[in-house]
């Protein structure tokens, strides 16, 4: 790996596995050291996934440390807006600096229009939405007050640039994501802060595991013919972590230094039809 990141410092919220371990991990070992936070810990009632553990964000910290660089990791829920500026703080304090902000944590959960519950549609929104929110208020400032610039990379999705059947509520929480990007950007520009939105299609993660594929399948039982809406043009049909890592490394990077306000689908070509 190169050192394009070398002494940078880096916050990422879902960092205990998934995509979130692999922003970490791809940031690390190109040279930044990473401000780590997750839940770690009991998700939604509703979510057909199991939760990430202390243990798998004790996992991203060794694997980090494993590269030789620093890390400090922190269990905040993003809805807790103080949590995340004490995370924030503290880890500008122990490293002096911060460059890269990448707002990774989210939740899905597939089901039918009239069978989303004011609940889940709460949860998805607050996580999602507030959740991303609350960590660029939470760092944003940093950057700002570093006076480098830096860059800002929201984790939409496919479903924040297409739609994705049997998720109204995720759907909506994905395109609010994108347009906060956007927005942020226009705002953020001055400081040569940039802004952009990373949109995943379907990743081989633990959010594909427990109970979501048979929530899936039930949903897609009440219309088949909404199957096929996200068939990727390359034969591989699912995306590795590590893909999206690539992405978020070279959107942290001087590489991207004139890309800000953008949607980078990173889908095997899913949603260009």
């Amino acid at each position: 790996m190169t050192g394009r990141h070398t002494d940078k410092v880096a916050f990422i919220t879902g960092a205990a596995r998934g995509q979130g371990r692999a922003h970490a991990v791809r940031l690390a070992t190109e040279g930044a050291d990473i401000i780590a936070v997750d839940l770690a810990g009991p998700l939604p009632a509703a979510v057909p996934y199991d939760s990430a553990t202390p243990a798998d964000l004790d996992e991203t910290v060794r694997l980090v440390e494993a590269t030789g660089r620093r890390i400090i990791a922190h269990r905040v829920d993003t809805r807790d807006l103080d949590g995340l500026r004490a995370a924030a703080d503290a880890g500008v304090a122990a490293f002096g600096r911060l460059d890269i902000v990448v707002a990774n944590a989210g939740i899905c959960i597939p089901q039918v229009w009239n069978e989303i519950t004011p609940a889940s549609f709460r949860d998805v929104l607050d996580i999602n939405v507030t959740g991303t929110w609350n960590t660029v208020a939470a760092t944003a400032g940093h950057l700002v007050d570093g006076g480098r610039g830096g860059s800002i990379i929201l984790i939409s999705s496919a479903a924040g640039v297409k739609m994705q059947p049997f998720m109204v509520h995720y759907t909506a929480s994905k395109h609010a994501v994108t347009g906060m990007a956007r927005a942020l950007a226009a705002e953020l520009g001055k400081h040569r802060i940039r802004v952009n939105s990373l949109h995943p299609g379907a990743v081989a993660t633990p959010m594909g595991g427990g109970d979501m594929v048979a929530a899936l399948g039930r949903a897609l039982h009440s219309n088949p013919q909404l199957a096929q809406m996200a068939t990727p043009f390359l034969p591989d049909w699912i995306a590795q972590p590590e893909d999206i890592a690539a992405a978020v490394s070279w959107l942290a990077a001087d590489d991207s230094r004139a890309v800000t306000a953008a949607q980078i689908a990173v889908d095997l070509g899913s949603t260009q039809y």
